[in-house]
Formats: structure tokens, sequence, C-alpha cells
């Protein structure tokens, strides 16, 4: 089968836009009656949602600004002290271990353990009769021994008679004499025994020392202690008044040294987290040296304790009052912001707003602040609110109750 060859039909530039527009037209005007009319539909259909979007444009209202509740305080000008807050540790002023001064056996204790006991008050009974014993021995050779220098004293004195007459000779006078002094030194010497048996009998009864509180009991009823035991007893401590140690950084001792000069410097100290059992003393001790391994400088303060607040062995937070600035300027801590260049607060304008404003924070005090640049007193800071706030935000002053509703 032989087979023909079809030659494609050729098209120019004029013919092919004639054929597309012959097709528009037959497209748009085919199925409207009429060419304008069809246009005319067309047009509008077309412009309408332009104008519906511009008619609607000027229409709508713009929405209200919104504002942020908060609340506000004042900057205030007050005087504020200058402290410097640190860790000390409760010490007793004298601490004493109570060890026996003779040995022998328990008899008796005469207090309970923790309890607070008075100076000379009884604490242990030791075995006296070894002690009574010997101090009957002292007092019988003290007897004795007058009765012998009593004699010596006399024969002496007869001796003194007889060598005037030549009835004794010298010598003889000499002996008695010195028979006589002697009996009356070993009169001297057996009083000292028997002062010191009376002694070893009195420290048969120990007593304490001083006022102060009695540790654990180290011993029991019944048991055999010796002399000078390095084992105690008990400890006692002195917990009224009561010493506390606590070391500053050495540069500011030449603020210690000045604010001493007038009167002692306030010292008060309170249990860890406990600011509010704080209690009031006084500085008296300044070591006479910095430690050079760390550059502090060992202080102590005495308090009353006379409720017992402080114990000896605790830890308590220390604030040391060098001085009083009269009038700093203050606000309160919550309204102080970190950034990233550094504290700022959100400053009350007179429009409504709040601007941001950069502030020098020179020392805290519970919750204060003290600001020693970037506001004055009188201003208006936010203190509650912030996180919803930027430089301009509108701003409604509401109190704590409904500032604290709104918080999302």
């Amino acid at each position: 089968m032989k087979l023909r060859s079809v030659r494609p039909r050729s098209f120019t530039p004029g013919s092919l836009s004639a054929a597309a527009d012959e097709n528009s037209r037959s497209r748009w005007t085919a199925p409207v009656p009429g060419n304008r009319i069809g246009r005319a539909l067309i047009a509008c259909s077309l412009s309408l949602p332009f104008m519906v979007a511009c008619g609607g444009g000027r229409d709508k209202q713009k929405p209200p600004k919104e504002t942020v509740p908060v609340r506000v305080a004042l900057v205030a000008e007050k005087p504020m002290p200058v402290e410097i807050r640190v860790v000390g540790h409760v010490e007793s002023m004298s601490s004493i271990a109570i060890r026996p001064r003779v040995g022998g056996e328990i008899r008796k204790i005469h207090f309970r353990e923790g309890q607070n006991v008075a100076e000379g008050d009884l604490l242990v009974t030791i075995d006296p009769r070894p002690y009574e014993a010997a101090e009957n021995q002292a007092k019988a050779r003290l007897e004795r021994d007058r009765a012998l220098a009593k004699n010596a004293d006399d024969e002496w004195k007869r001796y003194a008679d007889l060598v005037k007459k030549d009835y004794v000779t010298q010598q003889q006078y000499d002996q008695a004499r010195t028979h006589a002094a002697a009996a009356a030194a070993t009169i001297h010497a057996d009083e000292a025994d028997l002062e010191s048996a009376k002694l070893q009998l009195e420290y048969c009864s120990v007593r304490a020392p001083q006022s102060g509180r009695a540790g654990g009991l180290l011993v029991q009823a019944g048991n055999i202690i010796k002399a000078n035991d390095d084992k105690p007893i008990l400890v006692i401590n002195r917990i009224s008044p009561i010493h506390v140690s606590f070391s500053i950084p050495e540069r500011h001792l030449g603020g210690i040294e000045k604010g001493m000069r007038s009167k002692p410097l306030a010292v008060r100290a309170a249990p860890s987290g406990e600011k509010k059992d704080q209690v009031a003393g006084e500085l008296t001790f300044v070591d006479n040296s910095v430690d050079r391994l760390t550059g502090t400088i060992l202080l102590k303060a005495i308090f009353a304790n006379r409720d017992r607040a402080l114990w000896p062995g605790e830890f308590v937070d220390v604030d040391l009052v060098l001085e009083t600035e009269s009038k700093a300027i203050v606000v309160p801590s919550a309204a102080v912001l970190t950034g990233q260049k550094g504290p700022y607060v959100f400053v009350m304008t007179g429009n409504g707003t709040v601007e941001s404003r950069a502030v020098v924070v020179d020392r805290t005090l519970d919750q204060e602040t003290v600001v020693s640049r970037g506001v004055a007193a009188g201003e208006s800071v936010v203190v509650d609110g912030q996180l919803r706030l930027t430089p301009g935000a509108a701003v409604e002053v509401k109190s704590a109750a409904e500032a604290a509703s709104a918080r999302p």
C-alpha cells in the first residue's frame, strides 16, 4: 500500500491574530443578545468587588487602643541605711568544760541535761568519804604538833633565863630555840595540809562556775572518774549575752573605722530566712589583721539575747549598718526590671502612657531599692503588670485586687 504525504498548513502572524480575535468575539457575544448590553454587564461585574471594598473601608471604624491594667507606686526620698549583709556564726561568750578536780565515784547528779544553771549551783557530788578522812588526819597532826610546839616554846623560854645565870650552856640554849622554831614551822605546814584536805573535800561537790545552759551529761552516777580527766563531765555555754562572729571584705574596713569613731555600729541578726525575727546588737570587736587568703576581716557583735533567739553554733544572716543616707531615692523592688542594657523601670507619663527608663541601682534592702540615677522623687513607677507593657503603651491604674484579676 502506498502512503500519501500530507503537507502541514502554514500560518502567518497576521492570520493567527485574526483567528484569535474572531474566537474572542464569538465567545463573548454569543450568549448575550446585543453586544452593547453584554459589554455593560461584564464591566459592572468586574468593577463591583472593587467598589464594595472601597466603600467598606470608608464605613469601617478604627478599633480603640487597648489599655493595660497596672499598679503604680510613688518614688520616695527618705533616709535609708547603708548596710553590709553577710552570713555569721553564733558563739557563746564563754564555754566551760567541767572536769573533776578530784577522783572518785560519782554519788549523785543534781541537774538535768539542757537545764539553765546559775553560778554556784551544785551539779555533781563525788564520794567525799576518803577526803573527809584525809581532813581528819590533817586536823589530828595539827593538834599534835601544836602541843609539841608549845612544849618547845616553853623550854626555850626556860633556857633563856638559865643561860643568863650560866646554869646551861649557850649551845643548849641555841638548841632549845631551834626546836621551838622548828615546831612553829611544823604547825604552819600542818595548817597548810589541813587547808588542802578541806579544799579536796570541797572539790567533791562540783558546782557551776558560771551561769549558762548545761549541755549533755557525759558521765553517770556510779562512774569512777579521775582528777583532771580529759573527758569532761559536761559543758556549760553562756547564752545571754552572746556573740555573733562574721567576716566582711576588706574594702569596707575604712567605713567601719569611720563609723565607730562616734558610736558603736548597729548590727542585726536573725536565723537564715527569718527576717522578721531580727535582734539588735552592737559591734564590739574588729580583728587586728586581714586574712591574706580570703581578703576578709573578722568582726564580732554582742547581743543581749534575753529571749534566747540566738543559739551557739547557729548560722545567721547579719546586717551591719555603716551609716544612714538621709536623702535616698527609693523605689519598690518590684518596679525594677532587668533588660539587655541593664536595669530599667516603667514610668507613668502625663497622658496615661508609660515610658521605659534606665536606672542605676545602688543597693537593695528588703522590698526597697535605692536608685542613684534614672528617676526622681514624686514620679510614679509601675510595680505590677509590666509583662504586657511596651514603651508608649496606654495604661489604666487599678487597685491590687483588680490588677490581680486582670493578669493573663
